[in-house]
């Protein structure tokens, strides 16, 4: 059974940090790209972040672009979103998603993970 669950989330200052992890299991990560969404309230749901079976291609949002890092580890069968410079405006639940195929699009993503909050606020 294919499994993806995220942990990490919080509440956070402006300018702080967080890393979110998502634990895979069910599924050889070797061969799934891998993507970071998120959801704010009364909106839709996000591309954010997406990395390569390979590890060696990942793709960001402009929005995230120099703040946010993807990083994998297959061995762990995990995958990591790091956030820095944290701002309100990134408050939002944060799913990991698997996908066959190289897409910034929700829809070609397989399997999702329950999400986890992320809250920044003073």
């Amino acid at each position: 059974q294919v499994q993806l669950v995220e942990s990490g989330g919080g509440l956070v200052q402006p300018g702080g940090s967080l890393r979110l992890s998502c634990a895979t299991s069910g599924f050889s990560l070797d061969y799934y790209a891998i993507g970071w969404f998120r959801q704010a309230p009364g909106k839709e749901r996000e591309f954010v972040a997406r990395i390569g079976a390979d590890a060696e291609n990942t793709y960001y949002a402009d929005s995230v672009k120099g703040r946010f890092i993807i990083s994998r580890d297959n061995a762990k069968t995990a995958v990591y979103l790091q956030m820095n410079n944290l701002t309100p405006d990134d408050t939002a639940v944060y799913y990991c998603a698997q996908s066959n195929m190289w897409s910034n699009r929700a829809s070609d993503y397989l399997s999702w993970g329950p999400g986890t909050q992320v809250t920044v606020s003073s």
